[in-house]
């Protein structure tokens, strides 16, 4: 199972179910940095607080992806599910795609796009290396895969609006800007695309949202929480607890790929809906 850095997921669950990164860079300033080895979210967001300028991000090359793939086949693997945050985020989808095209892995590769980012990316991930240890077949990972992209959701509660504005991924969530400085946004993943999906007056009120969000979709098959340098994150994660107080929730930390675009403070939930 290979995917790409956004996917924000748990160094635990990435050993867990043996899955391999493949990072993409970070550039503050005149620094460029490898997401994960050079950068950790905790280190991105120090650097942030103490930057004058914003952060950027590149996609890996294509023979990094290569080079993933290649290490599956010599380590006796049948087969690789890659799955990569948007293609309408990110040129990573395309350059794995491209990874794959080179001829230098002698396995069967799926390059699929997750149409999603941060860990609505990571929960397909990990039902992915789930399904494919239990023995699935490469055809039936890569078609639960493909049904789980139409079933992921990503809400997220934004911290302020600098970082998304200046960082060129706003999309339909432009219809933020203009509006009362007093207004907490709400963004949604849709179609592979960061958009405008509300307005909270209040920080409360945005994180009841998120909750209410969860609870219309109830039951989930899997739910994650992520946060950018929240202080705010057992607020959520308490109100989440008295909501569905059966709900298994998996805490991760908003990284540099997406932190780089939506800011400090940004808490955000996402899941699989059963249908």
């Amino acid at each position: 199972m290979v995917t790409d850095s956004a996917s924000d997921l748990p160094e635990a669950v990435l050993a867990e179910l043996g899955i391999v990164v493949v990072p993409l860079t970070i550039r503050i300033g005149e620094n460029d940095l490898v997401d994960g080895k050079d950068l950790t979210p905790t280190q991105f967001w120090e650097r942030c607080a103490n930057s004058p300028v914003l952060p950027e991000t590149a996609a890996p090359a294509p023979g990094a992806f290569a080079q993933a793939f290649s290490w599956a086949a010599e380590a006796g693997h049948s087969g690789v599910i890659c799955v990569t945050l948007s293609g309408a985020l990110s040129g990573t989808f395309d350059a794995a795609r491209a990874g794959a095209s080179t001829g230098s892995s002698s396995i069967p590769i799926r390059v699929i796009d997750s149409r999603s980012v941060t860990m609505g990316e990571g929960l397909t991930v990990m039902a992915a290396a789930r399904m494919a240890a239990e023995g699935k077949s490469l055809d039936q990972v890569a078609k639960a895969v493909e049904s789980l992209v139409s079933r992921t959701r990503v809400y997220g509660a934004l911290g302020g609006l600098d970082h998304l504005k200046k960082g060129g991924r706003i999309g339909g969530a432009q219809a933020f800007l203009g509006s009362l400085l007093s207004i907490k946004p709400i963004i949604e993943v849709r179609n592979g695309r960061v958009e405008a999906e509300s307005r909270q007056r209040t920080r409360g009120r945005s994180l009841d949202y998120l909750v209410d969000k969860v609870r219309q979709h109830a039951p989930v098959e899997q739910l994650a929480v992520m946060h950018g340098d929240a202080p705010d994150l057992d607020d959520l994660l308490a109100r989440i607890g008295a909501a569905l107080p059966d709900q298994e929730v998996l805490v991760g930390d908003l990284g540099p790929v997406v932190g780089a675009h939506t800011g400090p403070g940004t808490m955000g939930v996402t899941f699989h809906t059963t249908s």
